[in-house]
Formats: structure tokens, sequence, C-alpha cells
């Protein structure tokens, strides 16, 4: 074992929970999916379920200790994929917003786009949506008709 100064153990187990804490920012799914022991996960559960300032610091401490146990390795890949999804997943949501307004907007283009991407799509719905949308929006009635064209664009992404 190499010695280490003072300083650099204690980087470390600061950065150890503070990977504990980025873990309890998770839904309690997530954190199951991560292959971490038990003992863990249930001390991540019950942070997760303190109020008390002071129970949850000596709480994320413990966390910390029962990292420095493990291999924190599959923990922050596990973690970078979980951040890549959600990147992945919010790039998609403003692909579609983008294409339901080039839609209303009346972009010829924006039809192409999808005929060629997504050959199952039904247009004839597509364009009637997007006839409704242009008409509530000239009335400046709530976007109920937008957000149905959002949600069915949204569903032919997902059938990809």
């Amino acid at each position: 074992m190499e010695n280490k100064s003072k300083s650099e153990r204690k980087r470390e187990m600061t950065a150890l929970q503070e990977l504990g804490e980025r873990l309890i920012e998770l839904s309690n799914e997530q954190v199951r999916e991560i292959a971490i022991p038990r003992e863990l996960e249930e001390a991540l559960l019950l942070a997760k379920t303190l109020k008390s300032h002071s129970g949850r610091r000596r709480q994320m401490q413990y966390i910390g200790v029962l990292m420095r146990r493990i291999d924190s390795e599959p923990i922050r890949h596990a973690l970078d994929e979980i951040d890549g999804g959600q990147k992945r997943k919010a790039h998609e949501f403003h692909q579609i917003e983008q294409l339901r307004d080039n839609l209303i907007e009346g972009s010829d283009a924006a039809f192409e786009e999808i005929a060629g991407r997504f050959p199952d799509a039904d247009i004839q719905k597509i364009r009637q949506l997007v006839r409704s949308s242009q008409k509530e929006k000239k009335e400046g009635r709530p976007p109920k008709q937008s957000r149905l064209l959002f949600k069915y664009l949204r569903e032919i992404y997902e059938k990809r």
C-alpha cells in the first residue's frame, strides 16, 4: 500500500462522500439497478428519509465509510451512464419540440423529415393535429392540440 498524505486521504474520503450524496439524489429504482452492497443501499435509502441536518450529516459520513470499503469505480460508471441517458432524453425532447414547432409554422421540410425518419408514422393524423394546433394558436386558445401533437411525435420517436 502506498503512503498517501493526510490531505490526499481526506480528499478521497470527501470525493466518496460526494459520490454517496449523488447516489441519494437518484430514485430508489435507480439505486437498486446499480450493483452495490445491501448495507450501502439500506444506508442510502435511510439517508433519503432523514430530515434533521445533523442526522443526515452523520448518515452521509457513514455512507462515506461504507464507500471506502468497496470499489467505487463501477458506481461512478453507472452514474455516468444514468447522466448520459438523461442528457440524451433531454436532447430528444428538444428535438421533438423543435419538430412540432416547425410543423405548426407550416414547414414542409418537417413533414419530409418525419416521412423519411419514421415510415410508420400516420402522416394524415399529424396533418390533422397540425391544422388543429394552428387554429387554436390563431384563436388564442390553450395549446391542447399542440400537446397532443407533441405526444404523438414522442410516441413515434420511442417506437424506432
